[in-house]
């Protein structure tokens, strides 16, 4: 029974996702290694291991960045190249972690990291301060519309721990922060090496009073972070179990990607147009009265209506977008450059259809964030605004308005391989 209640608490647990983002060596890695350590969400063999790996390499510390840097490419040349994703827990909160890499190339990393982060920490070197890839990242995390943006000034033990060198920077940050989207964020002075303001707080900087970077993870309000104004539920699967218990059972399984339906909603089918009213919400076996998002469950519907996998279930009366014709920008993680008017598959939701590039409107270069109106070239980790043609009418929001009826993925129709990852304007 003991244990039941243990799962049952820890399945409660609300989840908080996080991607890092920083320079070469700007220790994203040891960071993530520092908060698994100090906060007991490592194995005693793990530790084990990377202790043997350490000393292998004649280090003289615990080279916690070997906790995440997986690849062996990774650990020979001391970078992440890859995205490594890590899972723990404290008593407050689950952690689901994005490392993602620090070089220009791998941009496309980043982006797949932090698409579906509600914080991004992001790192910068107290000796070198804001740089070109600093910016790079919190345009980014402003791109993808990143609920909260926590920078971690590290390595503060190798300049003597002084204040004015994290004011310097955090005042650098604020003035082009100024022309992003970026709403909440905060700054931590912190040595990911010795610990510093990671999950203990430092006795070197007495001078910084606001939280360890742990305590602001744990405590982030997280509960707005999806839009819960429109509600949106995009069917995945319809449930016909075809038994004698269940004869006449028909409910349309999936999760809400915003807002909150309750029992006796009305609500519109989409793309038929056809409204309806919710008689039931059923979840495994409970019968639950509304459903909020991101919760997942099946909705039963009063009346018998042609509904399927990539239909839209939404409320009577709060419209939503559609049409053919879609302005997004795109980040591009294909191989091979974009083709202005190739075609394309296209998966929106649960729903799956084809399109063709009409128009590349511009590019951004990611090093001055300027809009380039000339070079109308989209290669890999170019982020641009295009234009969009649809085989038929998709029903979206704008990404501002919710990261999960405004995002889409590219997919190259002959490898099957995802090639762009976009966000509609």
């Amino acid at each position: 029974m003991e244990d039941k209640v243990i799962e049952r608490s820890y399945l409660d647990m609300e989840l908080l996702r996080f991607t890092t983002a920083g320079s070469v060596d700007d220790g994203k890695s040891t960071l993530i290694g520092r908060l698994l350590y100090d906060s007991k969400a490592i194995f005693q063999d793990q530790l084990e291991a990377i202790e043997r790996a350490s000393i292998k390499k004649g280090e003289e510390y615990i080279n916690l960045a070997l906790l995440t840097d997986g690849l062996r490419a990774e650990r020979e040349q001391g970078i992440t190249i890859d995205v490594a994703y890590r899972y723990f827990h404290t008593p407050k909160r689950k952690f689901i972690i994005a490392d993602t890499p620090g070089h220009v190339q791998y941009t496309r990393n980043m982006v797949t990291g932090a698409s579906t982060a509600n914080a991004a920490v992001i790192l910068v070197d107290a000796r070198h301060g804001v740089i070109e890839q600093t910016i790079r990242h919190a345009y980014i995390a402003s791109l993808l519309r990143i609920p909260h943006v926590i920078v971690c000034v590290n390595k503060m033990d190798l300049v003597d721990f002084k204040q004015d060198v994290f004011d310097s920077i955090q005042q650098k940050f604020h003035e082009f922060a100024t022309h992003l989207d970026l709403h909440d964020v905060r700054f931590i002075p912190i040595s990911a090496l010795l610990g510093d303001n990671v999950v203990d707080r430092s006795k070197n900087m007495d001078w910084y009073q606001g939280p360890t970077l742990m305590y602001l993870l744990e405590n982030l309000y997280i509960s707005n972070d999806y839009n819960q104004l429109d509600a949106r539920f995009p069917v995945q699967y319809v449930i016909r179990p075809q038994s004698i218990e269940f004869h006449d059972y028909r409910g349309y399984a999936g999760r809400m990607a915003s807002g909150t339906f309750r029992v006796g909603d009305r609500v519109k089918v989409l793309p038929s147009g056809f409204t309806t009213t919710i008689k039931g919400i059923d979840f495994w076996t409970d019968h639950l009265d509304s459903i909020t998002a991101p919760q997942s469950g099946t909705i039963i519907l009063e009346d018998d209506l042609d509904v399927s996998r990539g239909c839209m279930i939404i409320p009577e009366e709060n419209g939503i977008k559609q049409g053919q014709d879609i302005e997004l920008m795109i980040c591009w993680l294909g191989d091979k450059p974009m083709v202005p008017g190739g075609k394309y598959a296209l998966k929106h939701t649960t729903n799956d259809l084809r399109c063709m590039v009409k128009e590349v409107k511009y590019k951004i270069n990611i090093n001055t964030l300027e809009k380039d109106y000339n070079d109308k070239s989209v290669g890999m980790n170019d982020i641009a605004c295009i234009t969009i043609r649809t085989t038929k009418p998709l029903f979206y929001d704008s990404y501002r308005q919710n990261r999960v009826t405004g995002s889409l993925i590219l997919i190259d129709e002959a490898t099957n391989v995802t090639v762009g990852a976009g966000m509609i304007v």
